[in-house]
């Protein structure tokens, strides 16, 4: 597939599409905003690292060397996003009764297996908080003097020391100020901490020695330092939730001004990243997304359900990033149908060698694939384009799976690698075996041979009662009907 669209993408710095120009020529350096493993993520968290994977899938297809860092914030991140409240890693370890080193390597990994559930690619590098401490003692220090101040409970950066604070969120909102509690000894409401003391007479299980006392550093230095160190002042590409967009990347945006010693934000690439990317939430009307309503949903809970982890990455593609997304349950199976499509015809081409993408069929729908995905990665039309491809008709079919895998490797549905039985996923609650299944069929079969058609009526309805649908001339021969 060849690609003559130039990539544009959104940029929240400045709200306006912008055509991709890397820093480094060839190059895109990307920094995204990863989990704090103090829990399980839940599927609204998963969703931005699908849209960073599309985003780097596409930077990737376009021919870009990628440098993708996804950071782990194991220490700092406060119970609120500003700066009141309990470490949530601490608070997570007492009531676990755990080390919290251990809190964190479990949920890492957790977040990992979700990672590779979804087909999400490794980034080069996870940069964990807690290896980088020394190097944010030192950034802090460069930054102190001309820009920070000192009270009981730790080093505040003052936001009246650069130009344009809080440009990204157009301003603090009085929602965002809402979010900001009362500090004894801050300046200035926004004014946040880089360092924070342990408090005397205690002592944490995550805390350091530094000029300022033995302590913590803030969450919001620890991506400074990190995207700094890693990529490099400024970078291209920096991604994260809207949640981030009001408070913790406008905190991150002044410490790498004060760092970098740039002025304004008129020029973007002054807030250490040239394009700020955000996705935007995931909703769910039951109020099961967060977290502290106990059975939160998380990825294991759909496997659980019966639905296969790529079932929710279709339904993040069907919806453009920059876009509300509603969870339900109806829809989430209508994409695992969608996908089940897809596998369907993309089986068909299994035994089929890629040849030549050229085919004057297929230009058309190759050119609506790569004008949505150029235009700020619109993967609605793509799905689309995508689909148009499987169902061609007299198409070379060396040619039509060339196609389909460029296509599907920006979009990571797996077309190739998946399997519909791969997608028949054991709900946690079934009350039947799969052998029960196998050897129900078989008397079926038996049933309807011998002309026995009320005998095979009721073991067909028998399997549905029990969520499985038996599917008459199908190579599969049945699936769990989830309802």
């Amino acid at each position: 597939m060849t690609d003559a669209h130039a990539l544009t993408l959104f940029n929240s710095l400045t709200r306006q599409l912008e055509p991709f120009q890397p820093v480094h020529e060839g190059e895109a350096r990307v920094y995204s905003c990863g989990p704090t493993v103090y829990n399980y993520p839940h599927i609204g968290n998963m969703r931005a690292y699908v849209f960073a994977d599309i985003l780097g899938r596409t930077l990737s297809h376009k021919g870009y060397r990628l440098t993708h860092v996804i950071n782990i914030t194991d220490v700092g991140h406060l119970t609120d996003d500003a700066d009141a409240g309990e470490d949530k890693m601490e608070k997570m370890a007492a009531e676990k009764a755990q080390s919290i080193w251990d809190i964190a390597r479990h949920y890492t990994e957790a977040y990992w297996a979700d990672i590779a559930a979804l087909n999400i690619r490794q980034p080069a590098q996870w940069s964990v908080a807690t290896e980088y401490v020394p190097q944010m003692i030192e950034f802090a220090k460069q930054i102190a003097d001309k820009h920070c101040y000192e009270i009981d409970s730790g080093l505040y950066f003052d936001v009246s020391t650069v130009a344009d604070y809080g440009r990204l969120a157009r301003a603090v909102t009085e929602e965002g100020e809402g979010r900001i509690e009362a500090v004894d000894g801050k300046r200035n409401a926004a004014d946040f901490a880089i360092w924070r003391k342990t408090p005397a007479g205690e002592k944490r299980q995550m805390e350091w020695d530094s000029p300022w006392g033995p302590g913590a550093p803030g969450w919001h230095l620890e991506c400074s330092v990190m995207s700094g160190k890693l990529l490099g002042f400024p970078f291209d590409i920096h991604t994260g939730g809207i949640d981030h967009r009001e408070i913790h990347h406008p905190n991150e945006i002044a410490q790498n001004q004060a760092f970098c010693c740039t002025n304004g934000l008129d020029i973007p690439a002054n807030s250490g990243a040239r394009v700020w990317m955000h996705n935007n939430f995931l909703v769910e009307r039951s109020g099961k997304m967060s977290k502290s309503s106990g059975e939160f949903l998380r990825l294991q809970l759909l496997i659980d359900r019966g639905y296969h982890p790529l079932a929710y990455r279709m339904m993040c593609l069907q919806a453009h990033y920059r876009s509300e997304l509603e969870f339900s349950w109806d829809g989430l199976g209508a994409a695992l149908t969608r996908l089940k499509r897809m596998i369907m015809a993309a089986e068909r081409l299994a035994d089929v060698e890629a040849g030549a993408p050229s085919h004057p069929k297929l230009a058309a729908m190759i050119e609506t694939f790569e004008k949505a995905m150029s235009e700020d990665l619109n993967t609605p039309v793509a799905l689309t384009a995508l689909e148009d491809v499987l169902a061609a008709k007299k198409v070379d079919p060396a040619a039509k799976r060339a196609v389909v895998e460029a296509m599907d490797a920006v979009l990571g549905l797996g077309l190739f690698g998946t399997s519909r039985a791969d997608l028949r996923l054991r709900p946690k609650n079934a009350v039947i075996s799969e052998a029960e299944i196998e050897a129900a069929l078989a008397a079926r079969k038996e049933a309807r041979a011998a002309k026995d058609f009320a005998a095979s009526d009721a073991l067909r309805d028998e399997l549905a009662a029990k969520g499985v649908e038996a599917m008459d001339g199908d190579p599969l021969g049945w699936e769990w009907k989830l309802g």
